[in-house]
């Protein structure tokens, strides 16, 4: 991979070093197909390498359709700002104006959670419900009524903690308001006016296309095709967008101009796209960011401010990285696992020191130390995963898991696990860390403890963990 490490001044690349990157990258890391868009210097830049299946093999190019996950929040956090433009939402209230059958637990967070609250992540609510309540138009409707059984985390607006369920809840919010099913609703205010003509919910649509399966290692080693292609209906705002590679970095260029769509309508004021990367609350320990804005992670790049959200599915991953102050954005997609987040992340670091002499770099950890990794070493989980740091005298390991009985409830396949693999621990007193190898190499997160010192909880992926006490991990 010597072609990824030396600087190139911008806008003096060759046509062809983009695509020795990509195909090396794509080859070093074990992933079947890749595509990677920049725009730079006022042009798309597009490279793709392999197939989109194992079984079935077709070539991957920028229109081939992948499952893009998580960053499905941004379409749904600017459909709802549309919304907002027009006086028909309230950020600051309560999410019970626009859903008043919201059902949880906990009635005064249900109370007091505001429409900001899911939009940013400070909602309390834990991670997801992993339910199917089918593939109707009241799937949304459905899954609201279930949050009941959806652990409340925190307090409303005390901090962050990145919520599947969140985001949808603010899909039931698009219906609600609007009166059309999320996925009409998201599609009227934003595929049809940006052109967006290769972005889809519905596998219908998807099937005629030629679109990325997943593949995950299976017991030997080896990748297979992930049978599941997508998750449910219900999980749609949260995760469920199948795009391509041209539509996600139309979408970027959307978010680097003031609100208007390329013929000229006007889809937002600026101020409130522009409102979206202002961070409204702090991150700690992540290198996904230093804070959200409205949805968007944002982050300091070697002095460069940038807005970014990735995403993952049944083995497919997306990294989508927008600089605004220089006119930047880069995409890479891959369909396989684990390490499909350690390809993007690698094509995206490529992409920002090769076009803008960025260089984005993890720190580096300390030296492994009994003492401290005593204290760290136990069981953390949420609602739907369990984090387990373990100690072999020489170094900690971290393995992240789904729940037994939430993959047994589920119904449908879900995403493979993550291996344990190795996690340093990082200088100062924050007893933060980064995760040093494996499918999760360079994520970093942070531990938490209590008022004796105990470490009761971690932070990863903007999740909080709580430790499971010893008796019954």
């Amino acid at each position: 991979m010597n072609a990824a490490t030396t600087p190139h001044p911008q806008g003096e690349m060759s046509r062809t070093e983009p695509a020795e990157f990509v195909e090396q990258a794509a080859r070093a890391f074990g992933i079947p197909g890749v595509t990677v868009g920049v725009w730079a210097d006022g042009r798309e830049t597009f490279v793709s390498h392999g197939v989109t299946s194992l079984d079935n093999p077709l070539p991957v190019d920028e229109h081939t359709l992948f499952q893009v996950g998580s960053a499905t929040k941004t379409f749904t956090a600017v459909a709802l700002m549309r919304l907002v433009a027009d006086g028909r939402v309230d950020l600051d209230a309560p999410v019970r104006r626009y859903v008043p059958e919201l059902v949880l637990a906990d009635e005064k967070a249900a109370d007091t959670i505001t429409v900001m609250n899911l939009l940013n992540h400070t909602s309390g609510l834990g991670w997801n419900i992993v339910v199917d309540t089918g593939d109707g138009d009241d799937a949304l409707a459905a899954f609201v009524g279930k949050p009941a059984d959806l652990e409340v985390i925190g307090e409303p607006g005390a901090r962050a903690s990145y919520s599947q369920a969140a985001y949808n809840l603010l899909g039931r919010v698009l219906e609600n308001v609007t009166g059309l099913t999320y996925e009409k609703a998201v599609s009227s205010l934003l595929f049809e006016p940006l052109g967006l003509a290769n972005s889809f919910f519905g596998t219908a649509d998807v099937m005629t296309r030629r679109f990325a399966v997943g593949h995950n290692a299976d017991e030997d080693g080896n990748l297979a095709v992930a049978k599941e292609w997508r998750l449910t209906r219900a999980n749609n705002p949260g995760g469920g967008l199948a795009s391509t590679a041209a539509d996600v970095l139309a979408w970027a260029r959307f978010q680097l101009g003031d609100g208007l769509s390329e013929n000229g309508e006007r889809l937002l004021p600026a101020e409130l796209l522009h409102r979206m990367r202002e961070q409204t609350v702090e991150l700690r320990g992540s290198n996904l960011g230093d804070g959200f804005g409205i949805c968007w992670f944002l982050r300091d790049v070697d002095g460069l401010r940038t807005i970014e959200h990735g995403g993952s599915a049944n083995g497919q991953f997306i990294e989508l990285l927008i600089a605004p102050e220089r006119n930047f954005a880069v995409v890479a997609m891959s369909n396989a696992g684990p390490n499909g987040i350690p390809f993007n992340r690698a094509a995206v670091r490529w992409a920002l020191e090769h076009y803008l002499g960025v260089v984005d770099k993890d720190p580096e950890p300390l030296p492994y130390d009994a003492v401290r990794a005593r204290e760290v070493v136990g069981a953390f989980d949420n609602d739907v995963m369990t984090l387990t740091v373990a100690d072999d005298e020489a170094a900690l390991t971290i393995a992240v898991t789904i729940k037994p009985e939430v993959r047994a409830s589920a119904g449908f396949e879900m995403p493979a696990d993550y291996e344990p693999a190795a996690l340093g621990l990082l200088p100062g007193d924050g007893d933060e860390f980064i995760v040093t190898a494996g499918g999760l190499r360079g994520q970093r997160g942070f531990f938490t403890r209590d008022a004796s010192g105990t470490v009761v909880g971690i932070d990863l992926g903007g999740r909080i963990f709580n430790r499971v006490p010893s008796s019954s991990a």
